[in-house]
Order: C-alpha cells, then sequence, then structure tokens
C-alpha cells in the first residue's frame, strides 16, 4: 500500500513541488503512525524551500510545519495516544503528506468537535503569537502594541489574540488589507507610507509598550524609536545564513546593552520546543479552548487539496493572502 507527499525536490520557487508516491510501512517501536488531516502553507515552508533560513532542510524534503491528523496505526511500546485518537504535533517539516510518522512526545491531544482547518492553524501561528504576548512581552491589558505583518498569519493571531488581552493595537499592513485589520480590532497604518514611524508616533506621542516585528531586520531600529522607555521590541522573523543569523543575534545582543531602557529580544517557536517541549504543551490547549468557546476565529484565506500544496504556495507568495492558506484532506472539503 502506497501514500503520496509532497516534496521540495530542490531550492527554487512552487514549482519544485512534486507529488511522489511513498510505500505506507507499519510502525516502528515507540512511533505512531497519522493520518494527516489537515496542515497550512507559512512563511517558513517558503523560506526553507528556497533555503533562506540558517538550518533550513536540505532538499529534497517534504515541507509543512504542523499537522493535525488522526492517529492510524501505533508501533510496539506506545499506549498513548491510540489509535483513532486526533492529535496535533508541530513538526518543522513533513506536514505536506498523506501520513506521517512522529513519536508520541511530539503528539498533543486535540478536543473533538473541532473544525481541523482552524485546529491547524493554532499550532504554529497562534501559539507563536500566545507565546510572545504572554511568555515574551509579558504583556498587560491597557498597554499598546504595534504588530509588523500584521495581515499574515501570525500577525493576524497575535491581533485577535492581544485584542483578548486588552492592548491598544496598531498593525502594520498594505492598504488593500487595512479593512481586515480593522475587523481585528487594530488601528491600520499602511507600511508602504515614506514614513510609517510619523504616523504612529501621531497617534501615540509617548510610543507603544511592544514592537512585534515580522518584516525583519530592515524594521528592527524604525521600531526602536517607537517603543516608550521600558518597553520591548520582539523579532520573529528568522535570520537568513547561518553567518547572517550569529551577526543577527549579535546585534540584537548589543541593541539589549545600549542604555535606552527599552529591550529587544528573538523569539523562535523552534528553538524553545526542542529546549523544552513543555510550554508548547500547555499553550496549545489554552487556545483549543478559546477556539471551542468561540473567542477566537482564524482568519483563512483558502482551503485547498493537500496535494495541491504547490498552488497553496504560489498563492502564498502572490501577497493576496490575509491570514493562513490550508490544506485538507479531500474527505474534509
Amino acid at each position: 500500500m502506497n501514500y503520496e507527499s509532497v516534496v521540495a525536490t530542490r531550492r527554487g520557487g512552487p514549482e519544485v513541488l512534486q507529488i511522489v508516491e511513498n510505500d505506507l510501512r507499519a510502525p516502528a517501536p515507540g512511533e505512531a503512525r497519522v493520518k494527516v488531516l489537515a496542515t497550512s502553507v507559512g512563511r517558513t515552508d517558503v523560506d526553507y524551500r528556497y533555503g533562506r533560513i540558517a538550518f533550513a532542510p536540505k532538499a529534497p524534503f517534504v515541507p509543512g510545519y504542523e499537522v493535525l491528523g488522526r492517529v492510524d496505526a501505533v508501533g510496539a511500546g506506545v499506549t498513548q495516544p491510540a489509535v483513532g485518537d486526533r492529535v496535533a504535533a508541530l513538526t518543522g517539516h513533513g506536514g505536506y503528506a498523506e501520513y506521517i510518522y512522529l513519536r508520541p512526545e511530539h503528539l498533543a491531544p486535540v478536543p473533538p468537535g473541532l473544525d481541523p482547518a482552524e485546529a491547524v492553524t493554532l499550532i504554529l501561528n497562534y501559539v507563536t503569537a500566545h507565546q510572545m504576548l504572554h511568555r515574551t512581552a509579558k504583556a498587560k491589558a491597557g498597554q499598546r502594541a504595534l504588530v509588523i505583518g500584521a495581515s499574515g498569519g501570525v500577525g493576524t493571531a497575535l491581533l485577535q489574540l492581544g485584542k483578548l488581552a486588552g492592548l491598544t493595537l496598531y498593525g502594520l499592513a498594505s492598504a488593500a488589507k487595512h479593512a481586515a485589520v480593522k475587523e481585528l480590532g487594530a488601528t491600520p497604518i499602511d507600511y508602504r507610507s515614506p514614513d510609517f514611524s510619523a504616523e504612529l508616533r501621531r497617534l501615540e506621542p509617548n510610543g507603544v509598550d511592544f514592537v512585534f516585528n515580522g518584516f525583519g531586520s530592515a524594521y528592527t531600529r524604525p521600531s526602536l524609536k517607537l517603543i516608550r522607555r521600558g518597553g520591548k521590541l520582539v523579532e520573529f522573523v528568522p535570520t537568513s545564513g547561518g553567518l547572517q543569523l550569529v551577526v543577527g543575534l549579535a546585534q540584537l545582543a548589543l541593541l539589549n546593552l545600549w542604555p535606552n531602557g527599552k529591550a529587544v529580544e528573538f523569539y523562535g517557536i523552534s528553538a524553545l520546543y526542542q529546549v523544552d517541549k513543555r510550554p508548547f504543551m500547555t499553550d496549545l490547549p489554552i487556545l483549543f479552548r478559546l477556539l471551542a468557546d468561540g473567542k477566537i476565529k482564524p482568519c483563512i484565506a483558502a482551503r485547498l487539496p493537500l496535494l495541491e500544496a504547490a498552488k497553496g504556495n504560489a498563492l502564498l507568495e502572490s501577497g493576496a493572502v490575509t491570514g493562513q492558506v490550508v490544506l485538507l484532506a479531500p474527505e474534509l472539503l
């Protein structure tokens, strides 16, 4: 018996994504075989494919940073989860496949009744947003924040969760996406403006408490000028290349030494997860409850068949997407 996956055969654009057949083997001891019900197309998938990010998987590889699925079989020694259980996992890559093999410690239970297309977006983007807000920034009601890249998957999650936390929010996005930013409870600012900093200063003369920067290092110094004393800049876009990563982290460390009462911190969910899975396993159920209670509503730009990942990648790269592109098993469409 075989299953299909979508492989990035080499570095390049969406055209390098090809469907391949694989043997559906039995799970090894200590392993679960998961039928993938949903995954999503994220900016990291795209950057991995182009090789823009330090430590990107070597081609060929299967992209897909997170999955939601159903346990299809388990290997010897696996007692939990059980066959038939719905589970979620932060995979890094491997999600663009009809089946994936994972160890149980990477699998989080998914409550019944959740829409897989909505629930899968929580695994990466909403956990990232939640942890930046509450673990990195330690934001409190009444504080003010600017989200740079407000219309993306993480950006829309930050706006929803920030509103729930009682923050006053500003979102940097293209003019075409301002209506969506407003709907999420933030004041939009055009990132193509000659001086977005001046516009925010007009709205917040004393500055903001936090800036969450999803547009990269070009926005680091302008962001620092917008933060009031005691505030923090949180960067969450990985730096490309191993050397550039070291240089970028060194620059952030130097900025923290500058005596201006402001802090800079880089947030990377993958590095944190590899060091300690417990924060992820603690925070994901919180988000599942918020979704079940209707307190958050993921922005889904498109729902596509799982094996149409190339189309989903092209759509994301077009820049026309607000929120997330989700890939689903055929029975969910």
